[in-house]
């Protein structure tokens, strides 16, 4: 059975989450090479691919009192866009490095939509938004929250893994692709999970185990889809 996690937890893919990623890895590092040779459609195709990435990147940097106050895909939009113009400023090679890349610059825009409340927000500041770059968790989502910092190459393969994680809530259901993010990705406590879905808690908490085994399932038919 799935195991709950605390409100404040950050996501815990499944252990599934941990299967070979070197043909997905190879393709984008195949799109990385191709459209730094001019090729526009290698470039789309890259940038299409981690769409869904750098959309779940934005929701969990995003800080959770912000989260009804600012649209992730505001954030998603600036991001890529960004992406695409300092394209030719990344310097990486791997799908590894370019991902990690894209997920740096969702930190920076999401900790300045954060500053920008602090800002112009009328109530206090220190109360509504909480600027502490500890928050940043530009590291990753952790796969095992109890392992040690990991190195760069780990870096690597986990942003790779988690653009498995990404791809596969695409493929779900609306309604387990929903409660995941917003319990796993969010955090947000299962009384709210439940009235944004019009739901009880209690049939939120069933959804949810069903949701985590759906994934797990996804991702071990995307370890075999090759």
């Amino acid at each position: 059975m799935a195991r709950d996690i605390g409100t404040d937890s950050p996501p815990v893919p499944p252990p599934a989450a941990t299967v070979s990623t070197d043909e997905r890895g190879a393709r984008i590092a195949g799109w990385l090479e191709a459209a730094r040779r001019g090729d526009g459609a290698a470039r789309d195709r890259l940038f299409d691919a981690c769409r869904s990435y750098v959309d779940l990147a934005a929701r969990y940097h995003l800080q959770r009192r912000l989260q009804a106050k600012v649209d992730a895909s505001d954030i998603v939009q600036q991001s890529l866009l960004e992406a695409h113009r300092g394209f030719e400023r990344f310097t990486g090679e791997t799908a590894g490095e370019w991902l990690a890349w894209l997920k740096r610059i969702v930190v920076h825009n999401a900790f300045d939509e954060a500053k920008r409340w602090r800002g112009t927000a009328k109530r206090d500041a220190g109360r509504e938004v909480a600027l502490d770059r500890a928050d940043d968790r530009s590291s990753a989502w952790p796969l095992d929250p109890a392992s040690p910092e990991p190195s760069p190459s780990q870096h690597a393969v986990r942003g790779e893994q988690e653009l498995l994680v990404a791809v596969a809530l695409e493929r779900l259901p609306e309604d387990h692709r929903d409660i995941l993010l917003l319990r796993n990705i969010e955090r947000l406590p299962f009384e709210e999970v439940a009235r944004r879905m019009g739901r009880s808690a209690g049939a939120c908490r069933m959804l949810w185990m069903r949701a985590i085994a759906s994934l797990r399932d996804e991702l071990a038919a995307n370890a075999t889809d090759r």
